[in-house]
């Protein structure tokens, strides 16, 4: 489908857009929930209670999972941990939220077992044979050491990325939104849809460790921002209901190139922290990563002005290992 929010070229029916945003939750040098912003996400986690401090862990261009107990190691009074008694790591100490010995490992599996999750920014429209953002993203992995694999039910991307097999599953549905049906969508009703199944089933290689959410774009074009603040904090909640153990790095959604305002999902985008913040405060595992701040609309599209080109991926393949690098197993 083209036009204005539309795609051409998607392996999968229907078309894609894509909207601006602004900062993450707590900018460089503030602290969020339970932790403390590096430069590209906000840190979240379990809380420290009065008494306790938290320290940043994840540095310039990180986002630190969690925090560290501060200077004397106690939480203080009222600290606490996740809803499912685990905690979140400090990105560089490996420190627990609560003072304690124990930790929150994102990856409980070698290797990481990562969940792209979207729309067709996810499977890398414009850009398929380099998979998107995964193929960067599998790329800054392997150079620095680490070792992760990409779940879901669709298949896409190069057979080898930096000279080793590269793992194509991804769950980036062209044309869909978060749970509404869209122009793009040929009638199916965003990816909330395919959580659990197929997304989360063996065949498409299991409950993931992290899950990479970047979603709103097509909802944009024909719903209101507080419709998709609604509509995301449900997908989210089935989310966490099915992957508890999971990791949820959320994107701001990066911008339209032909749409100057971006009105819709710069509202959106000024939503999620808030969001953010609520769920990590009820012990669940989430961090949010700024796609937008950054992105350049004159640099980083296709032709389409919808998707990235090369550029843009690699950008938003830097931001989600900066997100995640200090988790990742070697």
């Amino acid at each position: 489908m083209t036009g204005a929010g539309g795609e051409g070229g998607a392996s999968s029916s229907g078309g894609n857009s894509a909207g601006g945003g602004n900062s993450g939750a707590g900018g460089v040098g503030s602290s969020s929930t339970g932790g403390h912003a590096g430069g590209t996400g906000s840190g979240i986690g379990g809380h420290t209670g009065s008494g306790g401090s938290v320290t940043g862990g994840g540095g310039a261009d990180s986002s630190s999972v969690g925090g560290a107990a501060g200077t004397g190691g106690g939480a203080g009074t009222g600290g606490s941990v996740g809803a499912d008694g685990g905690t979140q790591r400090d990105a560089s100490t490996g420190d627990s939220s609560d003072g304690s010995s124990s930790v929150y490992l994102a990856c409980r599996s070698t290797p990481c077992k990562i969940l792209p999750l979207g729309d067709s920014i996810t499977f890398g429209v414009n850009d398929e044979a380099n998979g998107g953002y995964r193929g960067p993203l599998f790329s800054d992995a392997v150079a620095g050491g680490q070792k992760i694999t990409f779940t879901g039910s669709l298949l896409n991307g190069p057979t080898t990325v930096s000279g080793q097999p590269f793992p194509q599953r991804n769950e980036g549905h062209s044309g869909w939104g978060i749970s509404e049906v869209t122009p793009f969508s040929g009638g199916n009703a965003g990816i909330a849809s395919v959580i659990p199944n197929p997304a989360l089933s063996a065949a498409s290689g299991g409950t993931p460790d992290i899950i990479l959410l970047h979603i709103g774009t097509n909802d944009a074009t024909s719903f209101p921002a507080t419709e998709m603040e609604s509509d995301l904090q449900s997908l989210l909640d089935k989310l966490f209901a099915n992957a508890p153990n999971a990791l949820v790095v959320l994107a701001e959604i990066i911008p339209l190139g032909y749409d100057p305002s971006n009105a819709v999902i710069r509202a959106y985008n000024q939503a999620l922290p808030s969001i953010v913040q609520a769920r990590a405060a009820a012990g669940k595992h989430i961090i949010l990563v700024d796609m937008n701040t950054g992105f350049s609309v004159t640099t980083m599209f296709g032709p389409d002005n919808i998707h990235p080109n090369t550029a843009g991926y690699k950008f938003m393949a830097d931001h989600w290992y900066a997100a995640i690098a200090p988790l990742l197993p070697r």
